[in-house]
């Protein structure tokens, strides 16, 4: 520990904000539909979801491994001021898309604040792109597609298994299986975020000769990362909650199920795989799926159109404001200070403008602009499809 100076210090409490930041961002990920759906009260469906993520944090390290070892090349002269700038690239990217309602990636923020920041503080042969292919490009683009596919296929057999059951027993059925259905991505969801985190301070460490090369999280590391994704997800992501839970689809109790339970299966898959995607992605891809495999076929493709855009821009965006970030922090003292100054500032303009239009637990259903819910053409009924709410942006 007598490596940790005060700046590798700063770097982890950054570290542990984005992940904090990762929490309230993502909550959505998890309890968006069982939120909508009524399945559970948003304040109980938060709290379920900080101690799950909290559990899941324990259960591997192979994500985290994915990133202090994998993206990034550790023998090309990685330290903290490139790792610093990451950060700050990642926590302004997520708190942009937070403030306006957008369910992008935090893990995406992070992979691109990471390659930023490398490649213009050590140069393009710091970053294994191979392992960015592989580990990250491949998973972002299939898990989504996995996850929807599956989804669709298991909201189509629950509702031809209930056609002729009692709506209301079937409703109420499948609320139930869905607090369990969303506590498992809860739990996916520690287990796969909270080592990202784990993996970037581990990274700190190894890069200032406090841990060996290719050393697992210690167990502070851990329990630490475990506890700021815990906190940042009781704190409740409501204006992503809103998107996800309203916005994408109007979703019934049996299609949350559905959704809940494929976005699960593809995410403990890939956590065990070591594969760093965006439970994000997989989590919207289990709604669109759902929405998709509904009697209409219905989804918000307005909204999905903004969000897939969103998803694209995620890791250049991030990388591009890291690298601006690691040229400042790389001309010393003064520009790692300028950098935090400028976090803090993004950050705290960021709140402030949230506070014109708050969305928490006691409005996060309530929508207000109407638009009409647009049918995919290939399922259209042969009558209009009446217009309904969505999601203010």
């Amino acid at each position: 520990m007598e490596h940790i100076s005060f700046l590798v210090a700063v770097v982890i409490i950054t570290a542990l904000a984005f992940d904090f930041t990762n929490g309230f961002h993502d909550t959505a990920n998890a309890m968006a539909t069982s939120i909508a759906t009524g399945a559970l009260r948003p304040k109980v469906a938060v709290t379920i979801a900080a101690v799950l993520n909290f559990a899941g944090a324990f259960l591997s390290v192979k994500v985290a491994t994915t990133i202090s070892g994998g993206i990034v090349n550790e023998k090309a002269g990685i330290h903290p001021e490139i790792i610093f700038a990451a950060l700050v690239g990642a926590i302004l990217w997520n708190l942009l898309t937070w403030l306006r309602g957008l369910p992008s990636s935090s893990s995406h923020a992070l992979y691109g604040g990471l390659i930023g920041a490398t490649v213009v503080g050590v140069g393009v042969n710091g970053v294994n792109f191979d392992t960015v292919v592989s580990k990250i490009l491949i998973p972002a683009v299939a898990s989504p597609l996995v996850a929807g596919l599956a989804s669709w296929g298991a909201t189509k057999l629950a509702f031809a298994i209930t056609r002729r059951s009692n709506g209301g027993t079937v409703n109420k059925g499948f609320k139930t299986g869905q607090i369990f259905s969303s506590s498992l991505i809860s739990l996916a969801h520690g287990t796969n975020d909270a080592q990202k985190t784990m993996g970037i301070i581990t990274l700190t460490l190894v890069s200032v000769g406090a841990l060996p090369k290719g050393a697992l999280p210690p167990t502070w590391v851990i329990i630490s990362a475990g506890a700021a994704i815990a906190i940042g997800t009781y704190m409740g992501g409501w204006r992503i909650i809103r998107s996800m839970g309203k916005g994408l689809a109007d979703i019934t109790p049996p299609q949350g199920f559905a959704s809940e339970s494929a976005a699960a299966t593809v995410i403990l898959t890939s956590s065990h795989m070591g594969f760093g995607l965006s439970t994000t992605q997989v989590c919207s891809g289990g709604i669109m799926g759902a929405g998709l495999g509904g009697p209409k076929g219905q989804l918000r493709w307005s909204l999905v159109r903004r969000m897939v855009y969103t998803w694209g821009l995620t890791l250049p965006a991030a990388a591009t404001v890291a690298g601006l970030a690691a040229f400042l922090a790389e001309q010393g003292t003064w520009g790692v200070v300028l950098v935090g100054a400028v976090l803090v500032a993004g950050s705290g303009a960021m709140w402030i403008v949230s506070r014109r239009q708050p969305v928490g637990a006691d409005n996060v259903n309530e929508v207000h602009d109407v638009t009409p819910v647009e049918v995919d053409p290939a399922t259209a009924p042969p009558t209009p499809t009446p217009a309904s709410t969505t999601v203010a942006a």
